[in-house]
This record gives structure tokens, C-alpha cells and sequence, in this order.
């Protein structure tokens, strides 16, 4: 077993098959970066279909984070684990979306690591894909661009805090070690848009921005565990008490 495919032992998200997919159902990441692309405008469409969103603006922070979940967050967590930075550059990647939330699979060309260490992670996951994906919802959906950038951080985190919360599990302190490495000079200062804490022997996410996911139909006015808009004191108490929370 590769170290690439072994990512699912931790959870069904962090799932990447190997090889170029076939079937229409498969978008290429790099044509859902490009302007106005149809594939964007179909992952939007998912999302909200899924949530009904009452703005075009919580539409695209909800789906920001669910989509940074999956890929980046798997290939954060491989860099977090094995020091290798999986080469999920746009060109090579594949996402096949969820018929509710955010994305069902994910495919890359082939299995191959990229030289170097943290600036390189911080080029594939962030200023190639990441950070293009979020100018591009903010341009046009009018979501501030600190709140979207919010989203990505909240997606990439879940790559560190997922992994302590599976059977098989990461040291929480490991993680945490390797989230604060990862967060201090990544562009977009994520690491001032939420902070990873280990509560009840496990990581957890604690948002500075606030994705509206209340403001869905969904949600019936319910506000994420993670919100900003309860404030931190509560958050750490029920994350402690192990009360169930909504994640990305």
C-alpha cells in the first residue's frame, strides 16, 4: 500500500485514486480555476441545491470549505505525516462532485511527489489552487474575500484535526506541531483566521470568520460548531463535552 492510498485508513474523505478518470462526471481542476468556467458554476449549483442558501455569498463559503477539504486536505495531511508534497497541481488533479456537499471523489494523474518542502506545499494547495479558487468566488458572488479565505482555512485544517478522530489515529501534540508549521507563513494568513486546539484528546477548529451557514435553509437558523459567533469559551466547552459538531 502506497502512502497515497493508505490516506483512507483515516477517513472515506481523504479517498484519492490513482490514474486519469473517465466519464463526464469528472471535472479538471485546472478548467474550474479558469473565469467563468461552467464547472465552478456546477459546483456552486450542488451546493446550493443541497443547503438553499439565501445569498450567493454563503453559497460560496460553504462550498470553499467543503471543497478544501478533500484534496488539499489530503494532500496537507500526506505532507503532515510523510514530509511529501503529493503533486496535486491543477493540470493533475480531478474532483468528482458530490450529488449534495461538496466532492464525492478524487483522482490524480499519478502518485508522484513533488521536490522541495513547505513552499512548494504552499504553492500546489494555496497560490495554484486554493487562493485562484477564492478571487474567482469573490469575483463573483461578492463573498468578502477574508471570509472565503476563511473557508480555506477551515478545509485545510480538517486535513490535521480529521486524522485524530478516526480508528486510526495521529498524537493530537504531532498534528498540532504540524498545522502551526504549515499555518505560520501560509499565504492568505489562514493562521489568523481560526486556531487548531486539541480538546477531549482530539483536534478541533475554532473559526475567526463566519461561513453562514445558518442563514440556510438547511441549517433552520443552527449555527456550526466551529462559529464565530459563539464565542470561544462556549466552543471549547462543548468540544470537550464531545458534543456532536458540524464539520467540513
Amino acid at each position: 500500500m502506497t502512502a497515497v492510498t493508505a490516506l483512507a485508513e483515516y477517513a472515506p474523505r481523504y479517498r484519492v485514486e490513482i490514474g486519469e478518470p473517465t466519464g463526464s462526471e469528472w471535472l479538471r481542476v485546472d478548467r474550474i480555476l479558469e473565469p467563468g468556467s461552467p464547472e465552478l458554476t456546477e459546483l456552486l449549483k450542488r451546493d446550493d441545491e443541497a443547503s438553499s442558501h439565501r445569498t450567493a455569498h454563503a453559497n460560496a463559503l460553504s462550498m470553499i470549505s467543503f471543497y478544501a477539504g478533500r484534496a488539499p486536505a489530503a494532500a496537507l495531511l500526506l505532507w503532515a505525516l510523510e514530509g511529501h508534497v503529493l503533486d496535486i497541481r491543477p493540470q493533475n488533479l480531478w474532483v468528482r462532485p458530490h450529488d449534495g456537499h461538496g466532492i464525492a471523489a478524487v483522482a490524480v494523474r499519478s502518485a508522484d511527489f513533488l521536490p522541495g518542502g513547505l513552499e512548494t506545499l504552499y504553492d500546489v494547495v494555496l497560490r495554484q489552487h486554493l487562493l485562484p479558487l477564492s478571487e474567482e468566488l469573490h469575483r463573483r458572488t461578492r463573498a468578502g474575500l477574508r471570509q472565503v479565505y476563511g473557508g480555506v482555512a477551515a478545509g485545510c485544517a480538517m486535513g490535521f484535526c480529521a486524522a485524530t478522530r478516526e480508528e486510526v489515529t495521529v498524537e493530537p501534540a504531532y498534528l498540532l506541531e504540524r498545522w502551526q508549521t504549515f499555518a505560520a507563513k501560509a499565504p492568505g494568513g489562514l493562521a489568523r483566521l481560526g486556531d487548531v486546539e486539541v480538546a477531549a484528546g482530539k483536534l478541533v477548529y475554532l473559526r475567526n470568520t463566519c461561513c453562514l451557514y445558518y442563514t440556510s435553509e438547511a441549517a433552520n437558523g443552527t449555527l456550526c460548531g466551529s462559529c464565530c459567533l459563539t464565542p470561544k469559551p462556549t466552543r471549547r466547552t462543548a468540544y470537550e463535552a464531545g458534543r456532536p459538531i458540524l464539520t467540513t
